[in-house]
C-alpha cells in the first residue's frame, strides 16, 4: 500500500513540477508551513492534556475514574484485570473530553493488558479499538481547539451535532461486538 501512495504522490509531483512549477514550488512550502503550524498547536494541546492526564495517574485521580467508570467496563470488558481497566478508563475519559489522540497511548497499555499474546485479538480489545474508533465525545476538545486556533467566531456551535453522532455510533459499535462475540466466541476463533 506504501509503494500506491509513494507513486501518486511521486506522479502528482512531477505534473505540478512539468505543468508550472512556480505554483508547484510555493504550494510545496505553503503545506510544509501549514502541517508545522498544525503540528505545534496540537503539540500544545496534547502537551497540556497528556500531562494533565500524568497528573491524574500521579495523584490517584485515576483510580478513582476507573471505579467511577468500572461498572460499565467490566460490562464491556468480561474479565478484564484491574491494571488493564485503569488504562481502558483513562483511554475512554481522553475520548470523552475530545482527545483521540492523547487517548492512545493508554489504549496501547490497555490493548497489551486486555489481549492474550495470540495473533488474533479477543473481544475486549475488539471492544476497545471500536469504542475509541467511534470516539464518544462529550467535548470535543482537539476540534473546538483547532477552530478557534484558525478564527472561527463559534469554535463549539458544532457540539450537539457531534455529541449526537459520536453517542449513536458507539451504541451501534457496541452492540455489533456484543452481537458478533456471541456468534464468533474467543474460543472457537483461538481454535
Amino acid at each position: 500500500m506504501s509503494k500506491i501512495w509513494l507513486i501518486m504522490l511521486l506522479s502528482a509531483l512531477t505534473t505540478a513540477l512539468v505543468r508550472d512549477p512556480s505554483v508547484a514550488i510555493s504550494a510545496m512550502l505553503a503545506g510544509a508551513k501549514d502541517s508545522v503550524d498544525l503540528a505545534m498547536e496540537l503539540v500544545a494541546v496534547y502537551g497540556v492534556w497528556l500531562g494533565f492526564f500524568a497528573l491524574l495517574d500521579k495523584v490517584g485521580i485515576a483510580d478513582l475514574i476507573a471505579k467511577l467508570l468500572k461498572p460499565v467496563i467490566k460490562f464491556l470488558f468480561k474479565g478484564s484485570s484491574d491494571e488493564a481497566q485503569k488504562y481502558v478508563s483513562m483511554n475512554m475519559s481522553a475520548n470523552l473530553i475530545g482527545l483521540g489522540n492523547a487517548a492512545t497511548p493508554m489504549g496501547i497499555n490497555a490493548v497489551k493488558l486486555l489481549g492474550d499474546e495470540k495473533e488474533s485479538a479477543n473481544t475486549n480489545v475488539i471492544m476497545l479499538v471500536v469504542i475509541s474508533a467511534t470516539s464518544l465525545q462529550l467535548l470535543p476538545t482537539t476540534v473546538i481547539s483547532m477552530r478557534a486556533a484558525h478564527g472561527s467566531i463559534n469554535a463549539a456551535d458544532f457540539l450537539l451535532p457531534c455529541m449526537i453522532a459520536t453517542v449513536i455510533s458507539t451504541i451501534i459499535g457496541i452492540a455489533l461486538v456484543k452481537l458478533l462475540s456471541r456468534i464468533f466466541p474467543d474460543s472457537k476463533r483461538k481454535s
